[in-house]
């Protein structure tokens, strides 16, 4: 008897009836029959391996539910990018709307237009640019020269500042004096809303002040005070050009205006006789503080000391009272100087006055019920002008009385102190726009044409910019190729699926497959949903026409594989030459066009809590979830189960195998066989 034989005798009433095993199979497989001993663990193996069979056939079907859900997710993916496409083409601000501003001549002007913008036509004639208001300083030799001892007075639209130069003081040399500048504010706290910069070259170091922002508005002055003035020598024969001349002294302020083809002489008669008006008066005289104004009219105050102006535009219903009213807040907060007051006198007549301790006022009214406001009480400048000619043209000097200070805002060419001289004065920009005259503060002009950013480079000279606002073709070119790439990408997802491959075995048998989703319907109705949205027609509104119905119009083609493919020609052209019918053709009447109908097709298969995808992708995930439960289950149920009833046969049988040398030589001794003997 064998001992492989033996030990299917000692174990034929432990195997497993269910699934049969064969444990010659096994011994022979795992020590050869002529070896005595079992190899368990393989044995063990060899069995278990059998007894997964159906295991391994749940596996393969998890293998391919996992490619289904491979192969789904790229085609919602796919499927996810053309929605995105037709969404940009589908709404008030895509490509579609994009627009692009063409100029006659891009050396004076510049536009650029918002997305929607309408499509037309404008002419622009830049009499002038805006300009920056910017002064410099005289050269010093280093940026830390100790400057004179004096003063500079910076003069904004909204107030004045005054910083000390000289040894101990806020503008001890140029660096200190741009510090001081930057950080000084007016009474009220506000900024200067100026920058002050230090340049040096190989001249030396001057100080530059610059406004923020461009325009009239930003517009200021710079001036330092002197005893006495000389004005730069006027050739003889030569006049004054229209100009204006601001005077500050210890009276006041006061403006002197020049026309041109004056003299020196009428300069100085100006100021000679120039005075600081102190208080204005009312025409009217039968007036009380319960009087009502005009409702919707203006009273402006100028105040010189500040700066500042107080405009007061009367409410329907307001009273001259509540302008008085108004003028004490003004003084409160700063923007009139304290001795500002209106009241009505005793003979009934409105009074605005600053009394006699400040620098003037100007008042102006277009109220009927008040009357021309005009200066009743004044005080004399206080300024000397001396008018003079020497060999070579007219001279003029300017002098304090009794030698009093006093400023201006043209510095002197022949003064020994440290000054300052006007670079650019801050002006609007003039701008006639489609034939009506404008003015801006900036050279970037917004809203003037609804939707167009006009950049104005320099003045046309009397002559005009054409301007042309147009859809943008390149936009527009992007968005349709970005749609057909997207489009055949989903397409080639498709066609991969139907798409036969065949195999031929090591024995020759040829075998045909598909991909894992060729049988699903969600692909099914995706391929054939995609192709019917193609051949989407355009319907134009009553009674017009259009010259892009189909896809075709615009150059787009299908292939036999149901690709699509662009004639870029056919596109440029229609894009160019029609592209409100190309507009149309993807929006329709109402963002219902071509674009519409496609996303609403594909959006049956990618909404994110019914659409097909989902559905379908849920399925497959609880299919495969159900498998794994099986499998699980097999594990713990049959094969854990299994392993450990084989893993103790295997060990009995070893044992048993082990003893079986002993028990015959046992045997052959009761038997009276010894290796030397022989029964023969």
């Amino acid at each position: 008897m064998s001992s492989v034989s033996a030990v299917n005798s000692l174990l034929s009433s432990t195997a497993p009836t269910t699934p049969a095993v064969n444990i010659s199979s096994i011994l022979a497989a795992s020590s050869g029959e002529s070896t005595p001993g079992i190899d368990v663990t393989s044995a063990v193996a060899a069995a278990i391996y059998a007894d997964r069979g159906p295991e391994r056939g749940w596996q393969a079907d998890q293998t391919t539910l996992t490619s289904q859900t491979t192969a789904l997710n790229a085609m919602q993916t796919a499927t996810s990018a053309i929605e995105t496409d037709m969404q940009s083409l589908n709404t008030l601000n895509g490509p579609l709307s994009a627009r692009t501003v063409a100029s006659s001549n891009s050396n004076y002007v510049t536009a650029t237009a918002a997305d929607g913008t309408t499509l037309g036509d404008h002419t622009v004639e830049v009499n002038s640019i805006a300009t920056t208001a910017a002064w410099y300083s005289d050269s010093e030799s280093l940026p830390t020269t100790t400057l004179p001892t004096s003063s500079v007075t910076i003069t904004t639209a909204g107030a004045s500042v005054t910083i000390q130069t000289g040894t101990g003081n806020p503008g001890d040399n140029l660096n200190d004096l741009a510090k001081a500048i930057d950080n000084a504010t007016t009474s009220t706290g506000a900024s200067l809303n100026l920058n002050a910069t230090v340049v040096t070259d190989s001249t030396g170091s001057r100080l530059a002040i610059v406004a923020k922002s461009p325009g009239a508005a930003s517009d200021f002055s710079v001036s330092q005070p002197y005893t006495s003035w000389t004005a730069p020598e006027l050739p003889t024969g030569d006049t004054l050009g229209a100009n204006s001349l601001i005077l500050t002294s210890a009276a006041g302020t006061a403006t002197i205006t020049t026309a041109s083809g004056e003299s020196y002489a009428d300069l100085a008669t100006s100021i000679n006789n120039a005075t600081v008006s102190t208080a204005y008066t009312s025409a009217q005289s039968t007036l009380a503080s319960a009087t009502p104004l005009t409702a919707g009219s203006v009273t402006t105050i100028q105040d010189s000391k500040t700066g500042g102006t107080f405009t007061y535009t009367a409410p329907t219903g307001a009273t001259i009272g509540n302008l008085n009213t108004a003028i004490a807040a003004a003084v409160t907060a700063g923007t009139l100087s304290a001795n500002v007051t209106g009241a009505v006198n005793g003979v009934g007549q409105e009074v605005i006055s600053e009394g006699t301790a400040d620098q003037g006022i100007t008042v102006s009214t277009n109220d009927s019920v008040l009357g021309a406001m005009s200066a009743t009480t004044s005080k004399p400048l206080g300024l000397i002008a001396t008018p003079g000619t020497n060999s070579t043209g007219a001279t003029l000097t300017i002098a304090g009385t009794s030698g009093a200070s006093f400023t201006i805002n043209e510095p002197s060419a022949v003064d020994s102190t440290f000054a300052f001289t006007q670079a650019t004065q801050g002006a609007n920009a003039s701008v006639t726009i489609d034939g009506v005259p404008t003015s801006f503060t900036s050279n970037t002009v917004t809203g003037a044409i609804p939707g167009v950013t006009l950049t104005l480079l320099g003045a046309t000279s009397g002559g005009t910019v054409d301007l042309t606002v147009g859809s943008d073709p390149s936009a527009v070119s992007a968005a349709v190729n970005q749609f057909v790439t997207d489009y055949n990408t989903a397409i080639g997802l498709i066609n991969t699926q139907f798409s036969v491959t065949s195999s031929t075995s090591s024995s020759g048998t040829t075998t045909s497959s598909q991909g894992v989703l060729a049988s699903d319907p969600t692909v099914v109705s995706l391929q054939s949903a995609l192709e019917q949205a193609m051949a989407y027609v355009a319907t134009p509104a009553t009674g017009t026409t259009t010259t892009v119905s189909t896809l075709s119009d615009l150059g787009i083609t299908m292939g036999t594989d149901g690709t699509l493919s662009v004639d870029s020609t056919t596109l440029d052209n229609v894009l160019t030459n029609n592209p409100t019918d190309v507009q149309n053709f993807f929006e329709g009447a109402s963002l219902n066009g071509f674009a519409n109908s496609l996303y609403n097709t594909l959006n049956t298969f990618s909404e994110p809590a019914k659409g097909a995808f989902s559905v379908d992708l849920s399925s497959i995930s609880a299919s495969s979830a159900a498998l794994t439960s099986q499998i699980n289950d097999f594990e713990t149920g049959y094969i854990a189960s299994q392993q450990t009833t084989l893993t103790a046969d295997f060990t009995e049988a070893e044992v048993a195998l082990q003893q079986l040398p002993q028990e015959m030589q046992e045997l052959n001794s009761e038997l009276g066989f010894t290796n030397n003997s022989s029964n023969g």
